[in-house]
């Protein structure tokens, strides 16, 4: 009797072992993946020396060089499983930066710029799509990779208060463009339908602004800088299978 007991016991153990592996909110082929996260966009950015553009030429500024800060939003996604394993996800979220100087040199230095001083912000649009191949879709903890393109777009690029008030009016561009994305991440389920993500994605970004002083003492004098941003994108949230 007591070996009885003790293989039920641990048949019972197996068996709740394995329904907990099952996982009961599986994905399968034709289901949508709808997740909403609170992100924070790392940047693991550098940039090039800023070039003075004036008369014609451009006089690159030795010491000179700027920086993108980091900036927590939140984010909404949607993946359609395709197969059992493969999935599609596309992204939507928006988020600002502010752009900095790292180490003015000695021509801005000389204009009272100073390392820190905050030159403009820009709201960025990063639509991405990848391609995911989810690990053990039967399961309850839900593992994947992804790799895909993403197209990110500059908005409602403004100078700041502080940079127009010791040069005059500013006009601020950034280069749009395609690069390319990776992730990482798992759905955890909550219940048959909820789940818990988290997700690590690298955004291969770069761009060039542009800075025109429009009037006053330094009219129609220009800076540019190429950034490499180059975002990490951590995030965390809760899930709802369709």
């Amino acid at each position: 009797m007591q070996n009885l007991s003790l293989r039920g016991l641990l048949a019972l153990l197996g068996l709740s072992a394995l329904s907990m592996l099952s996982g009961v909110a599986q994905a399968e082929a034709g289901d949508w993946l709808v997740r909403a996260r609170g992100i924070a966009i790392v940047t693991d950015d550098s940039s090039g020396r800023i070039h003075l553009e004036a008369g014609g030429t451009s006089t690159p500024l030795d010491g000179s060089g700027v920086g993108v800060d980091t900036s927590f939003v939140p984010e909404l996604d949607v993946t359609y499983m395709v197969t059992d394993n493969i999935g599609i996800e596309a992204i939507a979220g928006i988020a600002i930066h502010d752009v900095d100087l790292e180490g003015p040199g000695p021509v801005l230095s000389s204009l009272g710029f100073t390392d820190g001083f905050k030159i403009f912000d820009s709201w960025v649009l990063p639509p991405t799509v990848t391609v995911q191949y989810h690990f053990m879709p039967e399961n309850n903890i839900r593992p994947y990779v992804g790799v895909g393109v993403n197209y990110t777009a500059f908005l409602w690029n403004d100078a700041t208060d502080q940079l127009e008030a010791a040069v005059g009016p500013v006009d601020v561009d950034m280069d749009n463009g395609f690069t390319w994305a990776a992730q990482i991440g798992a759905d955890v389920d909550i219940n048959d339908r909820w789940y818990f993500n988290v997700d690590v994605k690298y955004i291969d970004m770069d761009s060039t602004a542009s800075l025109l002083i429009k009037n006053g003492a330094f009219a129609n004098t220009g800076l540019r800088v190429d950034v490499d941003i180059n975002p990490w994108v951590v995030g965390a949230g809760i899930g709802l299978r369709f």
